[in-house]
């Protein structure tokens, strides 16, 4: 018996047969349409019938990002596709005829259990998962446990308060973590460092002749050696340490695994991170700190998280 899962976005899912040890024995996708709730339950519908045929399986985990209820039946809400208090588990079950079991968990919740059963995370029993994207997704293990809190929706680390009246964030709050330490993040400061000018010569060329500098722009000059990207890289780095040492405080983790595109820069990314985690944390010095890993599996890690949840209810 092997699991299913489905890691959905905005406008595709990515979903494979994944086995007891975190392999992905077969792999597919399908395009989707976020404004239409209907066309993902079929997708998924379709994808089961597809691998399936193959495989003889046992339950679907599907990760969704938003806020996922308690019970892992649905979503409550989600910030990019049109779920409101959404039956997802229940739609999918109805286009299915085969008696599996169906488990609906947040996307960061299953990467960050998938970097801890089989990734980075392996040997820990405490760990803190944060991905660097968009935005800023996170994941808790607390004593081997997945960590989702009494409603369920726990671990939504880059809404933390960062900055008070800060910038505004998609959630509707003003200052949250991610947009000070995410992908979008990175973006905004190198365009500002850019137009500001002073450092950075590759940067404010990239500008002048691109207009905006996206995201994998950045990351090129970092791996360059330019000043002004390597600045804009730093400052992130910094809030999202800055805000390591807080969590640090309030759950004491062994590890924290930093996932997602920024994480590409490895080290570039750690080291700045580390400093600023450092000289935030409450009674440095004193007591016993966390090690930093960057993620190993990558785009994988909320396919293999999911199935791998799925399985454990099966």
């Amino acid at each position: 018996m092997h699991a299913i899962g489905v890691d959905i976005g905005g406008t595709k899912i990515a979903a494979g047969v994944v086995d007891d040890e975190g392999t992905i024995l077969a792999k597919t996708r399908r395009d989707t349409e976020p404004d239409d709730a209907a066309s993902i339950d079929r997708a998924i519908a379709d994808v089961y019938a597809e691998l399936s045929a193959s495989y003889t399986i046992s339950a679907i985990g599907l990760a969704a990002a938003g806020f996922v209820a308690a019970d892992r039946s649905g979503v409550l809400f989600a910030p990019n596709i049109a779920w409101r208090d959404y039956p997802l588990r229940d739609n999918v079950a109805a286009l299915i005829d085969d008696d599996v079991t169906i488990v609906v968990e947040n996307d960061a919740n299953a990467a960050g259990w998938a970097e801890f059963r089989f990734g980075a995370g392996r040997g820990v029993e405490h760990m803190v998962m944060l991905t660097m994207g968009t935005g800023v997704g996170g994941a808790i293990v607390l004593d081997g446990e997945l960590f989702r809190g009494g409603h369920g929706v726990a671990a939504e680390l880059g809404h933390i308060r960062f900055i008070r009246d800060g910038i505004l964030c998609g959630c509707g709050q003003h200052g949250c973590l991610e947009q000070y330490a995410s992908g979008r993040a990175l973006q905004r400061e190198a365009n500002d460092i850019a137009d500001g000018g002073g450092i950075g010569a590759a940067l404010a060329a990239h500008r002048a002749e691109n207009g905006k500098i996206s995201g994998p722009a950045v990351s090129r000059l970092v791996l360059a050696g330019d000043p002004g990207a390597a600045e804009a890289l730093r400052r992130v780095a910094t809030a999202l340490g800055e805000a390591c040492g807080g969590f640090q405080a309030v759950l004491d983790p062994e590890l924290f695994v930093i996932g997602g595109g920024v994480a590409q820069l490895g080290d570039a990314l750690l080291e700045p991170m580390r400093v600023a985690y450092e000289k935030s944390l409450p009674g440095y010095g004193e007591r016993p700190i966390a090690t930093f890993k960057i993620a190993k599996l990558v785009n994988d890690a909320g396919l293999i998280g999911a199935a791998d949840l799925a399985g454990t209810e099966a």
